[in-house]
């Protein structure tokens, strides 16, 4: 079987299973381990799938650019923004994490909402200025491109000062087995930080997240309070979250 084959076999089994396993795949294919393992570590560098222990799980699409992002399960977050918008209360202090859904929710809070938005996002700052009522606190440091985000020492001070009623958090994987994961160090470090401080804890996922795993763990779902999906989440994966004792609010 040629490379190019093998790669193929590879995403389709990952896609219909969403799981590879390499010792699996080598018995099934008459291959080595190692071959395999040298499939999945090409695959993983074009960001076609995540390694793991002993084989592989899909990459999160929630990884690519923002431009790309944007147009990626644009009606799914909107559903999940304005659920996640109709639980923030007059008075609260809710911090608003990066990202294209918590700034579909920005977008979505009332005009009128008189409360304190926290955020380490420039859109969510830009998202927010029409709304008059609304008071904006600006966490500062330095920026990660890829989500517009402060990340950092200086961040992660900032955020220390503060005691958010609510924490609205964007993760780029949500996997039964490997909890919520990001992709980059830093940016995880301050979803962590920004969790201690928060009261409560909610994460915004559409489907695409579901299932996915990226490099960097953020948090085990005991440690959140719950999380806001679409409708055409996957079932079987929203069922076994829900089975964990994982509250699901599906928009």
């Amino acid at each position: 079987m040629l490379t190019t084959e093998r790669k193929a076999l590879i995403l389709s089994t990952l896609e219909a299973q969403g799981r590879i396993v390499a010792k699996d795949l080598s018995r099934q294919l008459d291959l080595s381990e190692d071959t395999i393992r040298r499939d999945l570590r090409e695959l993983a560098s074009e960001g076609l799938l995540q390694r793991v222990h002993g084989g592989a799980l899909p990459a999160s699409p929630a990884l690519a650019d923002l431009a790309t992002r944007r147009k990626i399960s644009a009606d799914d977050k909107t559903a999940i923004a304005k659920a996640a918008a109709a639980m923030v209360r007059p008075g609260q202090i809710v911090f608003l994490d990066g990202g294209t859904t918590t700034v579909a929710v920005a977008k979505a809070l009332p005009a009128d909402l008189p409360a304190t938005i926290v955020t380490h996002s420039p859109d969510i700052v830009v998202a927010l200025l029409d709304h008059p009522s609304i008071a904006i606190e600006l966490i500062g440091g330095r920026i990660y491109r890829h989500s517009n985000v402060a990340i950092g020492a200086t961040a992660i001070e900032g955020i220390g000062v503060i005691r958010p009623d609510l924490y609205l958090m964007g993760v780029t994987g949500v996997h039964r087995d490997h909890g919520l994961t990001t992709g980059d160090r830093e940016e995880a470090a301050v979803k962590r930080a920004i969790m201690k401080q928060a009261a409560e804890t909610l994460v915004l996922a559409s489907r695409e997240k579901i299932g996915a795993v990226s490099a960097y763990h953020v948090a085990a779902f005991a440690e959140i309070d719950g999380i806001i999906v679409d409708k055409r989440c996957p079932a079987e994966e929203i069922e076994v979250l829900a089975a964990r004792g994982l509250p699901i609010t599906r928009a």
